[in-house]
């Protein structure tokens, strides 16, 4: 999961965020927060993992919305994939499951935040039924401000081109 982490944020965020940022991440420091991420049960976060050929190819995290005032609504925390496999439909297969997996915790409306800057992801939301909600932030990563767009989704079960996995 590390890697895939640390691979997909310096192919996807190379331009959008400084590169002394992006080249300071490491694996292992990486493989230390999953570690401690993964070890706590009491989030209520729930991570996927795809594989291919029995390579971690990318992930997907979903939970309870991390927002203020949003109880009962889901979000999506993460989803990346390595950039090797990327535009060869695994990013909306895990998509799918990670869909199925916030419908499975019982929440109907989720919410998620994306770079502003990014493009590429931004399409992939919108593909998927996601929308721009009108919501901002700028977030930090150590000095470097990050604004964010809220994309959200109601209906979990009508998300376009989604269906939900038993």
């Amino acid at each position: 999961i590390a890697a895939v982490h640390v691979a997909s944020w310096q192919a996807a965020y190379r331009g959008l965020m400084p590169r002394e940022v992006l080249d300071s991440l490491s694996v292992p420091a990486r493989t230390e927060r999953w570690a401690a991420n993964l070890a706590d049960t009491d989030a209520g976060v729930t991570t996927l993992v795809a594989e291919l050929d029995g390579e971690v190819i990318g992930f997907a995290s979903v939970g309870p919305s991390r927002d203020e005032g949003a109880e009962g609504t889901g979000e999506l925390w993460a989803l990346y994939l390595h950039p090797r496999h990327w535009d060869a439909g695994h990013g909306r297969v895990l998509h799918a499951h990670a869909v199925s997996a916030l419908v499975a915790s019982g929440v109907v409306d989720a919410t998620l935040w994306v770079l502003t800057t990014n493009r590429r992801a931004r399409r992939f939301y919108e593909r998927h039924g996601w929308a721009a909600d009108g919501a901002g932030r700028v977030a930090a990563l150590g000095d470097v401000p990050l604004d964010e767009t809220r994309y959200r989704v109601t209906g979990l079960g009508d998300v376009a081109g989604v269906t939900v996995l038993p």
